[in-house]
């Protein structure tokens, strides 16, 4: 059985509804109904109060093929970040070489600010990315590309803003 199906048992043998339960272990309603739909897992410390709260034991919550679903929903996520990261690269140097052409104050503005918006993007995703691998084992090769994607988000970050300011 499954970890949703699990704790939407356990939730409605103790006759609670997804609210009363949120309420005991300090979490939203919405978070419960994630869990119970298989659209994403309890952290550990949630996980630690539903065992309290059921009287079993987290071994007895989940079973390998919830570890498995989990980690391949992170993998997923982490994913669907990379590609968003990739986007927003590639809007900042598309504005970027846009703005050396630019003559309109308005459209100045307008370009600047999507490039602005492209390296924060491109910043703020790769490193949610990456907080799928900090945990794991990874390649020499892995760990050298992660350190380029951070160097490349600090690179990025500082070639918009001396683009903009350059441009003043």
């Amino acid at each position: 059985m499954k970890f949703s199906e699990k704790l939407k048992k356990l939730r409605q043998e103790y006759n609670f509804t997804q609210d009363d339960l949120a309420e005991k272990i300090y979490v939203t309603r919405t978070a419960i109904s994630k869990w119970e739909t298989d659209n994403g897992y309890p952290s550990i410390e949630s996980l630690k109060q539903l065992a309290k709260l059921f009287n079993v034991t987290i071994d007895q919550l989940i079973s390998d093929e919830d570890i498995k679903n989990k980690e391949d929903l992170e993998l997923k996520n982490s994913k669907i970040n990379h590609y968003i990261a990739l986007g927003g690269l590639g809007i900042s140097i598309v504005c970027i070489i846009c703005l050396f052409f630019v003559k309109s104050a308005i459209w100045f503005g307008v370009v600047t600010g999507l490039a602005i918006l492209g390296a924060c993007l491109y910043f703020a995703f790769t490193q949610l990315a990456l907080t799928y691998y900090k945990d794991k084992k990874l390649s020499k090769k892995q760990q050298t590309y992660n350190k380029f994607r951070e160097i490349l988000s600090a690179i990025l970050i500082f070639l918009v803003l001396f683009t903009v300011v350059r441009n003043i």
